[in-house]
């Protein structure tokens, strides 16, 4: 099973192919993705790698959380799963009581 790691504090000039270079020394990559902004497409300073290899992950991890790359102190971690259901709630009648 694929280990996902978070790749926080990029630089918003980093490059995929830079963060490539940079995690595929610790093992082969399965995916690479920097987030954007919708609007924008500007980077919006962190991303995920994940690799097929748990050991390989770990190494990344241990040897770069804390690295500086690209001007910035990268925060790497493995990725939390992402809350299920949709955002929402809020709204103005949503906590009304009948």
């Amino acid at each position: 099973m694929a280990t996902k790691l978070y790749v926080g504090n990029l630089s918003f000039q980093t490059e995929g192919h830079q963060l490539r270079e940079l995690f595929e020394q610790y093992g082969d990559l399965v995916s690479l993705n920097i987030v954007t902004d919708r609007e924008t497409g500007r980077s919006r300073g962190f991303g995920f790698v994940e690799y097929e290899d748990e050991g390989a992950a770990r190494a990344a991890e241990t040897a770069l959380d804390g690295q500086e790359f690209d001007g910035r102190q990268l925060r790497v971690n493995e990725a939390r799963p992402r809350n299920e259901g949709g955002g929402g709630g809020g709204g103005r009648f949503n906590n009304r009581r009948f």
